[in-house]
């Protein structure tokens, strides 16, 4: 008699026949979920990155290929630029730390006061396990600090593990964790690009999600854990090469998350609702697998082009249907029912929409007088 199968089975089989045959999993990253918070109403990256669906070659397939990702000269001065911040055991990293969030009256972090744990293991199981048992011990080792280079995490996704590595974490003498984030834009006179500053703010928040599942496990213990929600954020100070930091509350980020998280272990209603048969292997017939990407409903935004790698193809669809949504977020929710830009034209000219409707009476009074100037100008000529 076959075992019955649960719904976790049920819906990783399901999602493994939507990637293909044969088809491994594409682990989710911090990247992957702080992107799936950035743009939660779009079921078409919730689906393809539940599911562990390889983008980069889906949109490669699909004749749409990304330019997704940070270029290696990027990355090459951001590895510098983080190796100059950890230097000497974490020594400058922990003053920032110390200067940003330190409670008021906490000990200074001196080197007799700062523990580095090694946290090398084999595999991703084993760092995560290293991390949480260095964690376990610098709780109960209260009145010092621990600095932890590039530790690994393990955050529940859909019933499954995403490893995550954030580029530090600190424990503090009073016991509570912070996230640290290392960063290579520039922050000038204290300040950084607001958008770039709001990614980093959600890459961090799922690094302190996965902290605190963490700090659930180790509940029991003599001291108290509690991780913080202000994270701290280090930058190259103006454009030098010094390190300059900023606590970023991701209160909001994490809420946000939370509910993404959340609605992913309900990706098998989305999964429902496509037709029999439906796959996403890139190896499929570019007119298949074009049918089986559109089935799945999406929200395009502008912002996608810097998060998604199926960003290039959903702009072209989104252009082609007259969509709103190239024109960006701000615009989409100031039409409120008028999705399309033929829908607002006509709204405009009184060739349609509800002339109660407030958008509708806003738009045509901007025609008229747009009209009226224009035909000012043509008098004055």
């Amino acid at each position: 008699m076959p075992r019955p199968t649960t719904p976790v089975t049920g819906l990783r089989h399901q999602l493994a026949e939507l990637r293909g045959p044969d088809r491994p999993p594409r682990p989710l990253d911090a990247r992957a979920l702080a992107a799936l918070a950035a743009n939660p109403g779009c079921n078409r990256r919730a689906l393809l990155d539940g599911a562990g669906v390889d983008k980069a070659r889906l949109a490669d397939a699909l004749g749409a290929p990304s330019a997704f990702g940070q270029s290696q000269f990027a990355l090459a001065r951001g590895n510098v630029f983080e190796a100059r911040v950890k230097a000497d055991g974490g020594a400058q990293l922990l003053r920032l730390v110390h200067e940003r969030v330190g409670p008021a009256g906490a000990p200074e972090p001196v080197a007799e006061l700062v523990s580095a744990p090694d946290l090398s293991a084999a595999g991703p199981q084993g760092r995560t396990a290293r991390t949480a048992l260095a964690l376990r011990e610098a709780a109960q080792s209260p009145g010092t600090w621990t600095f932890l280079d590039h530790p690994m995490l393990a955050l529940d996704v859909a019933g499954s593990p995403a490893f995550l590595e954030p580029d530090a974490v600190v424990v503090h003498p009073d016991g509570s964790w912070t996230v640290v984030e290392i960063k290579s834009f520039p922050m000038i006179d204290g300040a950084a690009d607001a958008a770039k500053v709001g990614a980093a703010a959600r890459q961090a928040a799922v690094y302190v999600l996965a902290l605190e599942q963490v700090a659930q496990r180790l509940t029991g213990l003599d001291a108290e854990v509690r991780v913080r929600d202000r994270i701290v954020l280090v930058c190259p100070k103006d454009f030098s090469n010094l390190p300059a930091a900023s606590a970023v509350d991701v209160r909001k980020q994490l809420a946000v998350t939370r509910r993404q998280l959340a609605r992913l272990t309900r990706i098998e209603d989305i999964a429902a609702a496509l037709p029999p048969g439906t796959a996403f292997d890139p190896e499929l017939p570019a007119a298949e697998l074009a049918a089986a990407v559109e089935a799945v409903p999406a929200t395009y935004a502008p912002e996608c082009l810097a998060a998604c790698e199926l960003a290039f193809h959903c702009r072209e669809r989104s252009r082609a249907a007259g969509a709103v949504t190239v024109l960006g977020r701000p615009l989409r929710a100031e039409l409120g029912g008028l999705t399309t830009v033929d829908a607002v034209l006509a709204a405009a000219h009184g060739e349609g929409g509800d002339p109660a409707d407030p958008t509708v009476a806003a738009l045509r009074r901007a025609a008229a007088l747009r009209a009226e100037a224009l035909s000012g100008k043509e008098r004055q000529r």
